[in-house]
């Protein structure tokens, strides 16, 4: 446990990154690889600041229009248990503070929302109090409220979201950073329906458990298209990389994850130049990523609206700032 101590300061802020699967998705969850990167502008943002003595923790959940006491919320109340882990993990009774926490990232939409707020409610707090949380504790106790938000979670989103990194993830494993031959552009579009990650997980569980050989060659292949999805990345083979994300969203597609809706903006994308594309995240709702050359990126945002996508984001994953995002709807 990191040693802590109250600070004289009055304010102090944290933020985490949203981020997106590329490769892996529910695989992940049985011991699979998978690969996800940072979305680096679409952030999470906590700011607290010194309130009156013996008023305690006060939450407010700006885009939410929630507001909650620490002291009054209930067990599992998501903001409320970040907040109670770190203070565990830091030593400390919680402060006379007003924490407030505002976010660019969607709920429900495989951007890894969850994981961002109570990254940056981590950090928040233990700055307030005088404490640095490594990357990997700050990671821990996000998986720990990942738990609540998904029930089975493969701990790719926490390690993302804390590292800031891209990843090769495997579950149990420490995550591997890996190097990026070429910077590659990646357009995000938002299908506007809900995705609940943790419905979705627990539903393919269910269907795994009654008849495991319906899932074994999918995931055991989504497994080696994460693999070799590092090898082109690594190598700069972008067109190569494309056509591992479309088997991949085939295969995601079978397992009855992705929706007319997904499909549409999938065969938009891939129709209007994309290298390839797939959903991201959980699926039947929530976002499709598509890998673009630059010069296709207009083109394929346009498709996109036209197929029904109600937000855009363009990013661009390289080697030093790992994800730079260029947003026409925050």
């Amino acid at each position: 446990m990191p040693s802590a101590h109250r600070s004289e300061v009055l304010s102090a802020t944290g933020s985490a990154p949203g981020k997106v699967i590329l490769c892996g998705e529910h695989s992940v969850v049985y011991g699979q690889p998978a690969i996800a990167v940072p979305v680096s502008d679409l952030r999470a943002q906590a700011q607290i600041t010194a309130d009156a003595p013996g008023r305690g923790l006060l939450l407010v959940a700006v885009d939410l229009g929630e507001t909650v006491t620490l002291r009054a919320a209930p067990a599992g109340h998501p903001l409320a248990t970040i907040a109670r882990l770190t203070l565990a993990e830091i030593g400390a009774a919680a402060p006379d503070a007003m924490l407030t926490l505002h976010s660019d990232l969607p709920i429900a939409a495989g951007l890894g929302s969850g994981a961002a707020v109570s990254v940056a409610i981590a950090r928040a707090l233990a700055a307030f109090l005088g404490c640095e949380l490594t990357v990997d504790t700050v990671s821990a106790l996000a998986y720990k409220v990942e738990k609540i938000h998904h029930g089975t979670p493969s701990g790719i989103d926490n390690t993302v979201v804390a590292w800031e990194r891209p990843v090769y993830f495997v579950k149990g494993s420490p995550p591997e950073v890996f190097s990026i031959a070429t910077p590659f552009h990646l357009v995000i579009a938002d299908s506007g329906l809900p995705s609940s990650t943790h419905a979705i997980v627990a539903r393919v569980r269910r269907r795994r458990d009654v008849d495991p050989s319906r899932f074994a060659a999918p995931f055991k292949r989504m497994g080696e298209l994460a693999r070799q999805a590092r090898i082109a990345i690594e190598g700069g083979d972008l067109p190569l990389l494309g056509a591992l994300l479309n088997e991949n969203h085939a295969l995601l597609a079978k397992l009855d994850v992705s929706s007319p809706g997904l499909d549409r903006l999938v065969a938009a994308a891939r129709a209007a130049g994309a290298w390839g594309a797939k959903l991201t995240g959980a699926g039947v709702g929530g976002n499709i990523i598509a890998l673009v050359p630059c010069d296709a990126a207009t083109r394929v945002e346009h498709a996109l609206r036209a197929a029904g996508a109600v937000h855009v984001w363009h990013t661009t994953i390289e080697e030093q700032s790992q994800g730079r995002l260029n947003a026409n709807d925050r």
